[in-house]
C-alpha cells in the first residue's frame, strides 16, 4: 500500500483562487456604488480594453472585484483605487495570492485628491458623481497613459462624445476633444448592476494625444468656461458684458505684473480688445 501510494502521480495544478463570496455589506449608493453583476458586460469592458501581459492597470472603484479579477488574469500588475475601507478588506480576502505577490495593490484613498503611480491603462466603473473632476485629472496625467475605458452615465458620455454642431456639444466635448480622442463603445443598461442605478449607462475609450497643444491649459479653461456659459448668446454678446471686459481687464492686469510688462489702463485705454 506504501508503494503504490508513492507511485501515484502528483496533482502539479496551481491552488485556485478565492471564489468570490456572498458579500453582505450594504452598498453606499451615495459614492455611487453601483458594481457591474453582468460577467458579459465585465468581459466586454476587459476585451475591449486591449490589455497586454506586461501592461500595469489602474482600476478606480473596484468594490467587491468582479472586473479585478478579470484585470488579474490579463495585466502584470493591478493597482485599485478604493474609498471604502470595507471594500479594500475584501479585495484582500478575495486575491490573497496576487496581494501578497504584489500583482494587485490597493489604495485606500479619494481617487480625485490621490496622485497616480505609474500606468498604461486605466479601466474603471466610475462613480458618477466625480465623473467631471476625474476626467479632467486623467487627461492632465503625465507621462502619457495607453487609453483609458471608463464606465459614465449615459448622458455624460454622450456629452464627451458629440462634436461640433451636436446638440450635447459642451465645455465638456471642446476639452476632451483638445487633449485626447474619445469613442463610444456599448451601451449598458441599469439591470446588468446591483442595485441598479437611475440612469443609463455607457462604456468610453480615451486614448489621449501623442502631442501637447503647446498652450497654458487653464487659462484656455477659463476662456471656453466663458464661451460657454450662456449657450443661447453669441460670441460677441458674451464679450461685450461689463462684468467679461472688467473680469479680462483685471486678468490682463494680473498677468502684465507677472510678466513685469505695463498694463493697460481702462480709463486711458478704453475697454480692452476682443482679442484680449
Amino acid at each position: 500500500l506504501h508503494n503504490q501510494r508513492d507511485a501515484m502521480p502528483k496533482d502539479k495544478t496551481k491552488p485556485e483562487r478565492a471564489k468570490p463570496r456572498f458579500v453582505t455589506m450594504e452598498h453606499n449608493t451615495s459614492r455611487g456604488q453601483h458594481f457591474l453583476c453582468n460577467p458579459l458586460i465585465v468581459q466586454a469592458i476587459v476585451d475591449k480594453s486591449n490589455i497586454l501581459s506586461s501592461d500595469t492597470v489602474l482600476e478606480i472603484g473596484p468594490g467587491a472585484g468582479a472586473l479585478t479579477a478579470k484585470l488579474l488574469d490579463k495585466a502584470k500588475k493591478v493597482i485599485c483605487v478604493e474609498l471604502d475601507s470595507r471594500w479594500v478588506g475584501e479585495l484582500y480576502k478575495r486575491f490573497p495570492a496576487e496581494s501578497n505577490s504584489g500583482k494587485l495593490t490597493v489604495i485606500n484613498q479619494d481617487a480625485i485628491n490621490v496622485e497616480f503611480p505609474y500606468f498604461d491603462i486605466c479601466v474603471a466603473n466610475l462613480p458618477y458623481q466625480i465623473s467631471a473632476p476625474f476626467t479632467n485629472k486623467l487627461l492632465m496625467h503625465r507621462p502619457l497613459f495607453r487609453c483609458a475605458v471608463l464606465m459614465y452615465q449615459r448622458e455624460f458620455a454622450l456629452r464627451l462624445c458629440a462634436k461640433p454642431g451636436d446638440e450635447l456639444y459642451c465645455r465638456l466635448s471642446a476639452n476632451t476633444a483638445l487633449l485626447s480622442e474619445v469613442q463610444h463603445l456599448l451601451k449598458v443598461g441599469r439591470n446588468n448592476f446591483k442595485p441598479p442605478p437611475k440612469v443609463e449607462s455607457s462604456v468610453v475609450r480615451i486614448t489621449p494625444r501623442g502631442t501637447h497643444p503647446g498652450m497654458n491649459y487653464i487659462e484656455w479653461d477659463g476662456l471656453i468656461r466663458l464661451c460657454f456659459g450662456r449657450k443661447n448668446k453669441t460670441l460677441g454678446a458674451i464679450f461685450r458684458q461689463k462684468e467679461v471686459q472688467s473680469m479680462m481687464l483685471t486678468n490682463f492686469k494680473t498677468h502684465s505684473a507677472l510678466q513685469q510688462k505695463p498694463a493697460l489702463g481702462h480709463a486711458e485705454h478704453g475697454p480692452v480688445p476682443m482679442a484680449a
